[in-house]
């Protein structure tokens, strides 16, 4: 197998360094990018070299394509794992690593093209028998919204097509509220995605969000396990848990089905996250999206499986056949992930770093 000699880590903080003890444990030298202002920063002195890639502010630095290229081929980069967030889902950032004969740790940019909007993604899924929500297209006015809504019948979610993190949605249960949020979910879409694409889907009131890890090589999928997330805040997942106390042998075995069958059908390539709204009354389940990237939670589902799924994604971008047909899932033991809100009561619960 041929193997990386460097490896330049896009990203900073706690997945930089995660992916570094990866990295180093393979024998492969590290390389760290940072702003002017993370400089000492500890995935900084952490790697084998580190470049400064621009200013405090994120865009002009850790989002910079052309800055982040430059070093990587002045530097003798043989590829880019991008961690998540930042540049981790950007098919532009992807093509850029091969258009300079860098590698690419992660999907294709066709895998992220196909899966980054919602609406297109939610297609692809009724095409491959995979079940969704009730839902439409993409609206192109209120008066379409209010329509489609009264024949889905409230509650109803209005979602952003290109939204992420929790953010571009609303649970809407009148028309009154369908009307306001509309307006401001549109807004909200075109500031954070660039995009102001909304569409509907039947609200689960009783709902549990779970969520299939799959790793493909664009021909076999991988299935490594379920993670339960339920326990949110503000869309935002509080507790993540592995293998989920919810799911049954029978509704694991059609989850596992369902996110095996919508990877194929896109020759996913990589680690990747399908995820899925189970009605809690029923035990349906409904596809939500696809994560075209590592995800925070994946050392959830690392403790229970004994993988190392930043080694995984290397060995495949180094052009390892991993032989997923082989692979037989097999959990072992429980997990849980918290992670920590801090927020200001004072202020509505408005979120805050605090003081460090």
């Amino acid at each position: 197998m041929p193997q990386f000699k460097k490896i330049l880590v896009a990203n900073r903080g706690e997945i930089a360094l995660r992916i570094m003890r990866t990295v180093k444990k393979m024998r492969i030298k590290t390389v760290a990018i940072y702003s002017e202002a993370d400089s000492a920063d500890p995935h900084v002195l952490a790697a084998d070299e580190a470049y400064c890639v621009g200013p405090a502010d994120p865009s002009s630095s850790y989002l910079n394509i052309e800055n982040i290229i430059r070093i990587a081929k002045e530097n003798g980069v043989d590829a880019i794992h991008p961690g998540y967030g930042f540049l981790s889902e950007n098919a532009e950032f992807a093509l850029s690593c091969a258009e300079n004969r860098i590698v690419f740790i992660g999907p294709t940019p066709e895998n992220m093209v196909r899966f980054g909007l919602k609406h297109e993604a939610r297609a692809l899924a009724l095409a491959n028998n995979v079940p969704c929500l009730p839902g439409s297209p993409v609206l192109k006015s209120v008066e379409e919204a209010l329509t489609t809504a009264e024949s889905i019948v409230y509650p109803v979610m209005l979602k952003s097509s290109a939204g992420g993190g929790g953010i571009g949605m609303r649970v809407c249960t009148t028309p009154d509220e369908l009307r306001i949020a509309f307006k401001t979910i549109k807004e909200q879409a075109s500031q954070f995605f660039k995009s102001a694409d909304v569409f509907l889907e039947k609200y689960i009131e009783e709902g549990r969000h779970i969520e299939v890890q799959i790793f493909g090589d664009a021909k076999d999928v991988a299935i490594l396990g379920e993670r339960d997330c339920s326990i949110q805040r503000r869309n935002q997942k509080v507790i993540e848990e592995s293998p989920s106390p919810f799911v049954s042998p029978k509704l694991r075995e059609e989850l596992f089905s369902a996110a095996e069958r919508l990877a194929k059908s896109a020759g996913y390539i990589s680690a990747g996250t399908v995820e899925f709204l189970v009605d809690a009354k029923t035990e349906k389940p409904y596809f939500l999206e696809v994560n075209t990237r590592l995800q925070v939670e994946h050392g959830v589902t690392e403790c229970v499986t004994g993988l190392d799924l930043v080694e995984w994604m290397i060995r495949q971008a180094a052009g390892e056949d991993m032989q997923l047909s082989k692979y037989h899932f097999k959990s072992e033991g429980h997990s849980i992930q918290v992670r920590l809100y801090a927020e200001v009561p004072a202020k509505d619960f408005r979120p805050s770093p605090g003081e460090i």
